[in-house]
């Protein structure tokens, strides 16, 4: 006892969320019923950012429920440009955070996370496309931010029609992850089924030279070409 006030002890119960990264940790102690009997509105807001920590990047969903962040701060953590530097040169390409929100999402926070660094081109096919972001570097591994897999998001303005438009790899409806590729050619039968988050505005030099390299049987580059980071603007 001090002061006439006895000690409350604080438990802490903790429990792991299904299917997500995310644990929660339940206290005795309640910040913002402390902050309220202040009467301080400052002081009660940051209890409450500081009681709801997240720790896993926070999708715009979790950042409109919260209102922790404003609609700018939402869309410069979305990024609207990534420059991926590669052994073969840099290629920038332009986001469409608007039309595939999560998609964006996933990919930058990937990039920002260093999840893409160092991993390979590991599918070339002439007159076809480049495709990386398989940490395992087979076309077998990686996964969403999340965990595991999302949605698709297939939007009408957003097709196959050009080259060096950025797709997701998948391996059927909404098993999008953490694969994407970048066509060199004109591919509209991929159209509704692969989510086009992106076109490269600059260094399609890069990207053709990368499509003409020699490969194995399995479409695998026969001299290793990777991804060396990502920045987003």
């Amino acid at each position: 006892q001090k002061g006439g006030e006895q000690k409350v002890s604080d438990a802490v119960f903790i429990a792991m969320a299904f299917n997500k990264r995310r644990f929660y940790v339940f206290s005795h102690v309640d910040p913002i019923a402390n902050a309220e009997e202040s009467g301080d509105g400052a002081e009660q807001q940051e209890a409450v950012i500081n009681r709801d920590i997240l720790n896993e990047p926070p999708d715009a969903e979790d950042l409109l429920l919260t209102n922790m962040e404003g609609n700018e701060n939402t869309e410069s953590a979305l990024g609207t440009e990534a420059i991926l530097r590669t052994t073969m040169g840099d290629i920038h390409i332009r986001l469409f955070p608007d039309e595939t929100p999560r998609t964006v999402e996933n990919f930058c926070a990937h990039a920002r996370n260093g999840y893409y660094d160092n991993v390979i081109f590991h599918r070339i096919i002439k007159s076809f496309m480049i495709q990386t972001g398989d940490p395992l570097g087979d076309g077998t591994g990686g996964e969403s931010i999340w965990g595991g897999e999302f949605e698709d998001e297939f939007v009408r303005d957003l097709r196959h029609d050009r080259p060096f438009t950025v797709s997701m790899a998948n391996a059927g409806p909404g098993t999008n992850g953490s694969q994407f590729f970048i066509t060199t050619v004109p591919t509209p039968w991929l159209d509704n089924k692969h989510t086009v988050f992106g076109r490269v505005t600059r260094g399609m030099d890069v990207c053709s030279s990368m499509e003409a390299v020699k490969v194995d049987e399995l479409d695998r580059p026969m001299n290793e070409i990777s991804i060396v980071s990502i920045d987003i603007v």
